[in-house]
């Protein structure tokens, strides 16, 4: 296993930092799993559509820098399928199987630009609601530590 989260912005709170190192340590039972950021552009008060487009163009371009050819891209939508941890964690044993990383894409506040989104091989959402993109990284770390102890056989809360 090998997988990446790749993210825009960085967790500035002390509290989501630490979220984010308690799973990424649990998860280090189970293979590998690496977190990387990429600057959030700063958006002008009154910021145009065409504003906030080229912003998020910029981040979409740090953001593919970091992908390999042969990754397997999963950007995280508001308007994509869901899934429950049950089903994440058989997706996940079938990547596995396939060998190529999986990497998870999380936008900044503005979502991902049109060039991340047609780069990625599949849309996960964790819900139909809106989430700070800060929440939405700590909720991937455990869905993904949830699924590895599925995949393990072992008990986890419910």
């Amino acid at each position: 296993m090998a997988e990446l989260i790749l993210c825009v912005g960085r967790l500035k709170e002390a509290y989501w930092r630490q979220a984010a190192a308690e799973y990424l340590k649990r998860l280090g039972r189970y293979g590998k799993t690496e977190l990387q950021e990429v600057d959030d552009l700063p958006e002008p008060e009154h910021a145009s559509d065409a504003d906030r487009q080229k912003i998020m163009q910029k981040e979409g371009e740090a953001l593919l820098r970091r992908i390999r050819p042969g990754d397997h891209v999963v950007a995280l939508c508001i308007d994509a399928p869901q899934q429950t941890s049950e089903n994440l964690a058989q997706w996940l044993r079938t990547r596995d199987l396939a060998g190529a990383r999986t990497v998870f894409v999380i936008g900044g506040s503005l979502g991902l630009s049109e060039q991340v989104l047609a780069r990625a091989d599949a849309r996960l959402s964790m819900s139909r609601m809106t989430f700070p993109h800060q929440l939405a990284r700590v909720m991937l770390l455990e869905q993904l530590y949830r699924a590895r102890k599925i995949l393990a056989g072992e008990k986890y809360h419910k």
